[in-house]
């Protein structure tokens, strides 16, 4: 399956874990009437009518708002799951060797596959080889370790454990994981009351009444018994299929399958495996870890057996092989560090960082199935990419009082008078602190910065950025949108990648908000279509004729029996401000149409120059279709 393929499964996902969740609450409920008729069954028939009908929308309310609750409990997001489960936040200027590998690790693969680079969290004091990824979307997306994979893993095999989670923030499956998380609690919501109850109760001496609350409680244990087989039915039902094509996914990821099946052989070499010792609350995460944290198998077994995730990967590995391993690794652990120096694994990479103005041939076919899927070469370009990256800027973007005047330089006019307006704006909502140091980056960003690394800067520098206060936040989102509405002028790739910053800024504040599935048909937003093609069309053609051959070469892809005009709008750019939201709300196969559509008008000759790539990448990011750096092997 391709990236939208994958987005339509996990809807279905959504749909269908709606479903089980409804067949368990009835299945809850059913249990509760029929307790309460055995214990109390021998009343009169109107008031065991009125007592059942009350238990019933008790049960259902205890359900529903302890489901509520939990997910409410998660509206942070990925970080909320992180710190909940005792991870410690990995720092941008980490000296930590294995930390600065792992960091290095998660920020090649976030650009490879064009997203954000999500924070980075550790859980200490687990030896075994876990990890997961959490989050409602890529802005507010962690990546959390084990300390036991960072010492057994070499960076082969982190790689493609890395590789294995990103899969699950590209593909949705994070969403879908967290929303498990609160179905799951409210199913076992009465269990927990009934416990509460019987530990706290008193029971004893002339307390009246302590034997029906005592009944009560233990109706409450029984119920809940059952609450936890369907919640752990619902989970392993959900989770083995995903955590399967995240498999394939992170083997499309890097290319290769040797170092995620040496991850997983690893897993079943070593003593610790991939428990979670620390946290007792492990199990209510075990569907969204790399490997099984609880030990569950046959029907409440989370993920595939072991040894069938690595003959997925190798199918000539053979279980006495992996008894091999094991007694190898009894007498001598692995020692993911020292395998890297044997193998040379910390070697940078090369790739040359072509010319902007040099041609790619692409086609629209060819660039939606890229998206969130990076190519052969991908990993690596990207590895050149961030070191290539001038240092004073990779520094400033570790830095948190310098974040915000950096990505706002990336969005600053070269023209004088405008470049002035643009810095009154940034004074007067961040400071004139800020506004000089944009103006001062300004000029080194354009001689120094190639147009491949304007987006993986930012991507770079957004985990900082996420750090500030909400307030600065909020005053940031409105200085961009200043900076690129001063007067109009503002360049359309400046534009996009301003549009982008306050997607993701916002994301990452209110990210529950904003995590949801379109369910929009291309039919529904024609003119929306028309608006960006022809924005797109006008801004990369000199004359009228050429840029309606690319505005026509679009809407054939997506609208062919329609016929719109070509209108560039008067108000240029800023005529996408209304175009956004409604394309995003698009179904995630219509998303894949719109793609091709927007490739066919960019590239309408075949071709387009580094420069266009990445303005193609960056409203495709804007759409929530992340693409890789560059649309071809140079």
């Amino acid at each position: 399956m391709n990236f939208f393929e994958h987005q339509a499964a996990a809807r279905k996902t959504s749909t269908r874990l709606v479903v089980l969740f409804a067949l368990a609450v009835l299945g809850i409920v059913a249990a509760v009437d029929v307790a309460v008729l055995i214990v109390f069954g021998g009343g009169d028939a109107q008031g065991i009518a009125a007592l059942l009908a009350f238990t019933s929308v008790a049960t259902i309310g205890i359900i529903g708002l302890g489901s509520l609750f939990r997910i409410a409990s998660l509206r942070g997001g990925g970080e909320s799951v992180a710190l909940q489960l005792g991870g410690e936040a990995v720092p941008e200027n980490t000296t930590d060797t294995q930390l600065r590998r792992l960091r290095n690790v998660v920020e090649e693969i976030a650009i490879a596959s064009g997203v954000p680079v999500p924070r980075i969290y550790v859980l200490e004091h687990e030896a075994g080889i876990n990890a997961f990824a959490a989050g409602y979307s890529p802005s507010d997306a962690v990546v959390a370790v084990t300390r036991g994979a960072l010492e057994k893993l070499n960076r082969d095999e982190l790689q493609g454990v890395i590789a294995h989670e990103f899969s699950h923030i590209l593909n949705g499956d994070m969403r879908l994981n967290i929303r498990l998380i609160g179905v799951l609690f409210g199913i076992l919501m009465l269990g927990l009351i009934g416990r509460k109850i019987l530990q706290h109760g008193r029971f004893g001496g002339r307390n009246k009444g302590a034997g029906a609350i005592m009944i009560v409680a233990l109706i409450a244990i029984i119920v809940g018994y059952i609450g936890l087989f369907f919640g752990r039915m619902i989970k392993a039902g959900v989770s083995r299929t995903r955590e399967s094509l995240a498999d394939a996914s992170a083997v499309q990821f890097t290319r290769q399958a040797v170092g995620l099946s040496g991850a997983l052989k690893k897993i079943g070499g070593i003593g610790e495996g991939s428990r979670l010792n620390e946290r007792g609350d492990a199990e209510e995460v075990s569907h969204m870890l790399f490997g099984d944290g609880v030990g569950f198998s046959g029907l409440f077994a989370t993920h595939p057996p072991l040894l069938q995730r690595i003959q997925a990967l190798e199918p000539s590995f053979r279980a006495d092989q992996l008894d091999e391993l094991q007694r190898r690794w009894i007498a001598a652990p692995p020692n993911g560090m020292k395998e890297d120096v044997r193998l040379g694994f910390d070697v940078q990479g090369t790739t040359r960082l072509p010319a902007a103005s040099q041609q790619l041939n692409v086609t629209p076919p060819m660039v939606s199935a890229q998206v969130a899927l990076p190519a052969p070469d991908d990993y690596k370009r990207a590895d050149s990419i961030v070191a290539s990256i001038p240092d004073e800027f990779r520094a400033l973007a570790t830095q948190r009082d310098a974040v915000m005047p950096l990505l706002l330089a990336l969005l600053l006019d070269d023209a004088g008078d405008l470049q002035a307006n643009q810095r009154v704006e940034i004074a007067a909502r961040l400071g004139d602190a800020v506004a000089q140091s944009s103006a001062q980056w300004r000029p080194q960003m354009k001689t120094q910065l190639h147009p491949l690394q304007r987006l993986p800067l930012a991507a770079l520098a957004f985990p900082v950025l996420r750090l500030r206060p909400r307030p600065e936040l909020d005053a940031f989102t409105d200085t961009v949108h200043a900076v690129i509405n001063s007067d109009g002028e503002v360049s359309l790739f400046e534009y996009c990648l301003g549009r982008l910053l306050q997607v993701q800024v916002r994301e990452s504040l209110d990210p529950s908000q904003y995590a949801r599935f379109g369910r929009r048909k291309t039919g529904n937003v024609k003119r929306e279509f028309a608006t960006l093609l022809a924005v797109l069309a006008h801004a990369g053609h000199n004359d009228a004729a050429s840029a309606q051959r690319a505005y026509l070469a679009g809407m054939q892809r997506v609208l062919p029996r329609d016929h719109l005009p070509y209108l560039p709008p008067t108000n240029g750019v800023l005529a996408l401000d209304a175009v956004w939201e409604p394309l995003d709300a698009l179904d995630p196969l219509a998303k894949q149409v719109m793609v091709e559509a927007i490739t066919a008008a960019v590239s309408h000759d075949g071709r387009v120059s580094v420069a266009e790539a990445e303005l193609l990448r960056t409203i495709c990011a804007v759409l929530h279709c992340p693409l890789p750096p560059m649309l071809e092997r140079l």
